[in-house]
């Protein structure tokens, strides 16, 4: 019988998967002509110092245009394929690893369960595997709806995820914990499932990832968002949350490590709406920690020395994530490990 986990991120890497924003998608806003530019600022600092180390595959409409951004492109390829939107974290493929070798999945993607036309998105995993750049690897497509953002992996086949999410009607009809589990177990080789039933962010259009509230540090540490202000809206979601993973257990029964990541500063767009600033939504590469900023200078700071406590031997890369939050994402939705 094949044996199969869900790499951890911080497992070792061949190369990072981005998107990057073009006309068609909704970072082009034609009142503001200077939009668009504005949108690629920070997809091209993530690429930068994710490639000084790494190779980044970077997904655009025109190839030639998106490289001449770049004062360098060393360990960057620059790949023209059709895309809705940015965020391949969630629609680009998913790292396993069998009893065979390493394989890549690619789910279904719905557009965060129907919100956004999806279409397109849906294909690059298939484009991208038949160009070539994947080599020999084989890709397996699954006919279930699941995005990268929603599980977290700590790599020895426990997957960290969110109810709100994968038992969302809008996701594969509203399945079970039990019924999810068992896709999980099928398809990721999960052996054990930590449910969050608690813990949302105010403009999250993803229905409560897990990679915007909690992650997985190695297989025995989880890091969270905390609040500790009573009169923010997320306070007692996040207290529930945080109570809720005091209970979660390793498979040898100990409990976990747990470390909180301090809670940004509220921030808006222009219409006054929330916008979903997370320090959990960082990336772990092969030599670096890329985290996100949000000109908050206190909390920047505070969630800097708790990265740097919890991973130690890797350079450590702020990223302002201002703009990236306005369109409901931040530093790890923008991209996409995938593992050796």
């Amino acid at each position: 019988m094949t044996k199969r986990r869900m790499t951890a991120e911080w497992e070792k890497q061949r190369c990072v998967l981005m998107s990057f924003p073009h006309e068609k998608t909704d970072w082009h806003k034609p009142q503001n002509p200077k939009s668009l530019n504005e949108a690629l600022s920070p997809f091209i600092r993530i690429a930068q110092a994710i490639a000084y180390k790494e190779p980044v595959y970077i997904i655009c409409k025109a190839k030639e245009s998106i490289a001449s951004m770049f004062c360098s492109t060393r360990n960057m390829t620059f790949i023209e394929i059709p895309t809705n939107d940015t965020w391949i974290r969630d629609y680009g493929y998913i790292s396993i690893q069998e009893n065979t070798g390493s394989k890549l999945l690619d789910f279904t993607f719905d557009g965060w369960g129907g919100k956004f036309d999806a279409a397109l998105d849906n294909r690059v995993n298939t484009i991208l595997h038949q160009k070539g750049y994947m080599g020999t690897t084989p890709l397996e497509h699954i006919d279930f709806v699941l995005e990268g953002g929603s599980v977290e992996s700590d790599g020895k086949s426990t997957i960290l995820t969110t109810s709100q999410c994968l038992c969302n009607p809008n996701r594969n009809g509203g399945l079970s914990k039990a019924e999810v589990e068992a896709h999980l177990q099928q398809y990721l080789g999960a052996k054990k499932v930590l449910w969050l039933d608690h813990g949302y962010l105010a403009g999250d259009d993803t229905d409560s990832h897990i990679d915007m509230l909690a992650r997985f540090v190695d297989e025995r540490t989880i890091t969270y968002v905390k609040c500790e202000d009573r009169e923010d809206e997320h306070y007692h979601a996040l207290e529930a949350m945080e109570e809720q993973l005091r209970t979660f257990t390793q498979p040898d029964g100990s409990p976990y490590t747990l470390v909180p990541l301090p809670m940004c500063e509220a921030k808006y767009n222009t219409e006054g709406k929330r916008l979903p600033a997370s320090y959990a939504n960082f990336l772990i590469t092969n030599d670096a920690l890329l985290f996100p900023t949000y000109s908050d200078k206190p909390n920047d700071r505070k969630a800097e020395e708790v990265f740097r406590r919890l991973f130690p031997g890797k350079e450590m890369i702020p990223i302002n994530c201002l703009k990236l939050i306005e369109e409901g994402g931040s530093l790890h939705c923008s991209t996409m490990q995938v593992a050796y």
